[in-house]
């Protein structure tokens, strides 16, 4: 849900409570902007919501998002709201939806709430939030939960999909369609890692150093006779890292680098067309 806000009243220290409260409820009278239904089913399907997953919603409004993650998808969850009166709503229609039981609405600060539970995260709020809420995004939720934002993106953190989705029932703009874009968190592996590859029973132990921004990645590894052979195509999926070693590194051709990390851990396959060739294993140096 994103909140159209007009600027908070300056509060002289002389002002009494009671005028302080007028200017509270002046804020809260401010209009909300509802998500279209079309982009509410559709912000879940991208998210590839789970029966049994946790969602949580932040700006969540009239509660829709998180009422329709656990009657049509069989999650749970909490949506975080600021203003009471959207919150006692979504309460009452969380009852109705016979869902009570499974989804709660707190009246609470965004920054100060603790989602690091979440598989899924549900936005829309405006682009600085989104940028002022990244850095606690990638800290705290696990590699691979999935974000998903109506209309504003993450600015450098480039989605891992976008779509445009009709939405005749959108009350603000002048196009009646939206855009929804969905992030996978990615695990942390930058650093220099001592690298291990095993081959017809034979091990050889390296380095491997890599550098990484988001979801891209990017490095060498050193092989003998060869050197720091450069790593191309790098990509994360919350937990699973995709790399290509040049022609001649291993093989005649390009060879797939496939893995999965785990805190301070790589292990995986390289492969040439569906075919594995190696395995190897990396830990990270400290």
């Amino acid at each position: 849900m994103i909140r159209i806000r007009t600027q908070m009243l300056l509060v002289a220290a002389l002002l009494s409570f009671g005028a302080f409260a007028q200017g509270v409820e002046k804020e809260l009278d401010t209009p909300y902007v509802p998500t279209p239904q079309a982009v509410v089913d559709r912000m879940l399907e991208l998210a590839q919501v789970k029966p049994g997953e946790t969602v949580v919603d932040l700006g969540s409004g009239d509660g829709r998002i998180m009422i329709d993650a656990a009657s049509k998808f069989g999650a749970h969850g909490f949506g975080v709201e600021i203003d009471p009166r959207l919150v006692q709503r979504s309460i009452e229609a969380a009852q109705r939806a016979g869902v009570s039981d499974r989804v709660k609405f707190l009246q609470q600060d965004l920054f100060q709430t603790d989602f690091h539970e979440a598989n899924v995260l549900t936005l829309y709020l405006l682009p600085d939030v989104n940028l002022a809420l990244r850095p606690k995004i990638l800290k705290e939720l696990k590699p691979g939960s999935r974000v998903v934002s109506h209309d504003f993106g993450m600015g450098d953190w480039r989605p891992d999909a976008q779509e445009t989705v009709p939405a005749p029932d959108k009350t603000v703009g002048a196009r009646k369609e939206s855009q929804v874009y969905l992030w996978t968190v990615p695990a942390h592996v930058e650093g220099d890692w001592s690298f291990e590859l095993l081959s017809g029973g034979k091990a050889r132990r390296t380095r491997l150093v890599l550098k990484q921004k988001f979801q891209i990645v990017s490095g060498s590894v050193e092989l003998t006779g060869k050197g720091d052979v450069p790593l191309s195509g790098g990509r994360l999926r919350g937990d699973e890292i995709h790399l290509t070693l040049p022609p001649g590194a291993v093989d005649h051709g390009p060879v797939e680098m496939v893995g999965r990390a785990t805190g301070d851990a790589l292990a995986g396959t390289l492969r040439k067309g569906g075919r594995e060739l190696a395995t190897w294993s990396a830990t990270r140096k400290r």
